[in-house]
């Protein structure tokens, strides 16, 4: 009789064990789902953003026609809904690059660093890309909790029955690692 107790307050244990596990893991993807959620919503002020931005610089910038092409082809993909999460990851990371460039480049036309229209949409944009960074942040913190969760033991047990799969994270490109060159900047 008394073993039977001991039976039932171990099933308990572990099924409390289980339902605990779960519930964290469930907790943190969702955490991580939520911040994700945030950097679509900053993306989507971008990608809003873009044609405006696209308009004006293209009446000055002949020789970055290319640039500002690939930026709208980019944004309408980005807009589309029919890729995954890797795929906007991968995209934004994209964007970031062509985004930098053009403001690299806006430095060759003066007639359009003064234009006022350009002015807003670059105070715009730089507010928005701020907004972005950070939401960047959370999702990564986010994401690294939660695929911490799944990796480690004894979660990763209940993350590989359970079939919860680690999320990547958003990195820099390899060029947007390199040292800035002053000497370009001032030359």
């Amino acid at each position: 009789m008394e073993g039977n107790y001991l039976v039932l307050i171990l099933v308990g244990v572990i099924a409390l064990f289980g339902i605990i596990g779960y519930n964290r893991l469930v907790g943190l993807r969702n955490a991580a789902d939520k911040s994700f959620a945030s950097i679509d919503a900053m993306a989507k002020k971008r990608y809003d953003l873009i044609p405006n931005l696209v308009a004006t610089v293209s009446k000055y910038m002949e020789h970055e026609r290319g640039t500002l092409t690939e930026i709208t082809e980019m944004r309408a993909r980005a807009m589309s809904g029919n890729i995954s999460d890797n795929e906007k990851v991968d995209l934004e990371n994209k964007i970031n690059k062509a985004m930098g460039g053009i403001m690299v480049a806006v430095e060759n036309y003066p007639d359009l660093k003064a234009n006022q229209n350009f002015l807003q949409l670059q105070g715009s944009l730089n507010e928005i890309e701020e907004q972005l960074s950070a939401a960047r942040r959370a999702y990564n913190a986010a994401v690294t909790d939660y695929n911490n969760a799944c990796q480690m033991f004894p979660s990763n047990v209940f993350a590989m029955v359970f079939n919860f799969k680690t999320k990547p994270l958003f990195e820099i490109s390899e060029v947007e690692r390199q040292n800035v060159d002053v000497k370009k900047l001032f030359g």
